[in-house]
């Protein structure tokens, strides 16, 4: 199969969509890949390798696996690694891997972990002059994080598609925004793209986990619900909230 024949037009037209809407690429971007060895990430990466040859505009890319303290107590943590890596390798992108910061014992949670995590890419980015940090987050991540932030942290928010930090010097960027899982999952068939199983020992017993199955529950009563809570989190009227 050909790289065209991977990425349908259909995806191909939301992906430039979320692109041009929140102005992500520009021309000389230097874009750090957050991979984590989960389809999603590793999509990204794909993508973005794709895009480097179609796109009007030159960037370059680096991936980077910052590896989690969990993983690392797992007897296949260097099996798990080397898998990712070789699929970089196929893609055809720069990439790195780093160790994680270790984390105090009370702060053994996704919560810190992922922050933990999300730091040292910041730092990375500072030290090595990157502009941008892409993460491979689609629609229902999005969805997910709106209604774990409005049942768990009472308060009304989520990931955006583009988000720019440290007074401009850096911008979080989130290409996939407007793809539902199932079409990254169908990429990811397309293009020979396997997940690399998650180690931690939290899987799938999360607070996102819960929701995600709550949220399944609701688009199967309401199959049109999940495209209404996107646009709900652009059309927001803060005249009729608290």
């Amino acid at each position: 199969m050909t790289i065209d024949a991977c990425l349908p037009s259909r995806f191909n037209r939301r992906i430039g969509q979320a692109m041009h809407d929140y102005s992500m690429l520009a021309d000389g971007d230097r874009v750090l890949v957050a991979v984590s060895g989960g389809v999603d990430s590793l999509v990204l990466a794909w993508l973005l390798r794709f895009w480097q040859h179609k796109a009007p505009i030159r960037y370059t890319l680096k991936a980077v696996v910052v590896e989690n303290e969990f993983w690392r107590r797992q007897p296949q943590a260097d099996g798990s690694i080397a898998r990712i890596c070789r699929q970089l390798e196929r893609i055809g992108i720069a990439h790195q891997v780093v160790r994680g910061w270790k984390l105090q014992a009370d702060q053994e949670t996704c919560y810190h972990c992922a922050r933990n995590r999300r730091s040292q890419l910041f730092e990375l980015a500072r030290q090595e002059g990157w502009a941008k940090i892409a993460f491979g987050h689609h629609k229902d991540d999005l969805v997910e994080t709106f209604f774990l932030n409005m049942i768990y942290s009472g308060n009304i928010s989520t990931m955006v598609p583009k988000q720019v930090l440290f007074g401009g010097n850096l911008a979080l960027i989130r290409p996939m925004a407007y793809l539902e899982k199932d079409e990254v999952l169908e990429i990811a068939a397309r293009a020979g793209i396997e997940a690399v199983e998650n180690l931690c020992p939290l899987a799938g017993n999360t607070h996102r986990q819960r929701v995600r199955e709550l949220l399944a529950e609701l688009y199967a009563m309401e199959p049109g619900a999940r495209n209404s809570i996107f646009a709900a989190m652009a059309n927001v009227r803060e005249g009729y909230l608290l």
